[in-house]
């Protein structure tokens, strides 16, 4: 493979790899955002997702509905399992700390990351388990060595659908100018007549449906296994994208989803794919260092 060809194979790559942690960064940075927190546990509900689309699928698959169909059922109850999960964390652990410590919350993200692997291990055991085929694999020459898999045009083109609809829902809904009121101070947001509890609760499930997306999509490209331990690099990447990005921004989420994956992809293409993990912390140590704000700055009201 020439050097071009190596270059643009490696791009595209990246662009299919960024596009999932961005969506994944953006329930980061949306609960962020709003609460000024870390939900670590969005590792685990990305987890859960591609588990529950797995469990779904293979059920559907079996009782000869075709793949397509299989896969948008599959989805959609991921999407409901996932939101009510991160429903669920909000209503119990997030919100009786809401007004305590900054430390507290991180804590429990924590431990709710840990809670939430033990019940999916109790549920599906330690098996690694194999993702249906449910997404045409067929490769398309484009040109020279450089190609791309119907699957990755596939993946591409949802997860900026989905995207789209959030940028949208965020500036052009009534529940998105809420959201970003509620951001912007919750106590005068009240005072508005908004609810801020709603909002935040929103907020979490709307993540929660685009971390099961993503953990769907990236079953389904990435070695196809899924197991209850597969959220935790995912989420830690992507939490790496949301503050190179900028935590808090939601352009940012992408832009910094985008800029980790083609680091990902040329440090693999012209370095080694075993320091493949490498690569995301040692951007982040970076950007800590020169730019804690983030790529396109941090936009965090002030709630003094």
């Amino acid at each position: 493979m020439s050097a071009f060809d190596l270059f643009i194979q490696q791009l595209i790559n990246g662009l299919v790899k960024g596009s999932l942690y961005a969506m994944i960064a953006l329930g980061y940075t949306m609960v962020y955002g709003i609460l000024g927190i870390i939900n670590f546990a969005h590792g685990e509900v990305f987890m859960i997702g591609a588990m529950v689309a797995m469990t779904v699928s293979t059920l559907l698959l079996g009782m000869g509905f075709s793949s397509i169909l299989s896969l948008i059922i599959a989805t959609l109850a991921a999407m409901l399992v996932c939101m009510f999960t991160s429903y669920s964390i909000e209503r119990l652990a997030y919100r009786p700390l809401r007004h305590a410590p900054k430390l507290a919350p991180l804590i429990t993200a924590i431990g709710m990351s840990f809670v939430l692997q033990a019940i999916a291990m109790q549920i599906w055991g330690l098996e690694h388990f194999r993702f249906p085929e449910v997404l045409p694999s067929q490769r398309i020459q484009l040109f020279g060595n450089v190609g791309i898999t119907l699957r990755e045009v596939i993946i591409f083109i949802v997860a900026f659908v989905m995207m789209g609809g959030l940028f949208w829902l965020v500036n052009h809904t009534k529940l998105g100018r809420a959201m970003r009121a509620t951001s912007e101070n919750v106590n005068v947001a009240s005072l508005m007549g908004i609810n801020p509890n709603r909002v935040i609760s929103a907020t979490f499930m709307i993540g929660a449906a685009l971390a099961a997306v993503a953990g769907i999509l990236f079953a389904t490209n990435y070695g196809g296994k899924v197991h209850f331990y597969m959220g935790f690099i995912p989420g830690m990447k992507a939490f790496i994208a949301a503050v190179l990005g900028g935590i808090g921004n939601i352009p940012g989420a992408l832009v910094g989803g985008l800029v980790l994956g083609l680091v990902e992809a040329m440090g693999a293409g012209y370095i080694s794919a075993e320091y493949e993990d490498v690569f995301a912390f040692v951007v982040l140590v970076c950007v800590l260092i020169f730019r804690p704000s983030g790529l396109l700055g941090q936009r965090v009201a002030d709630r003094a």
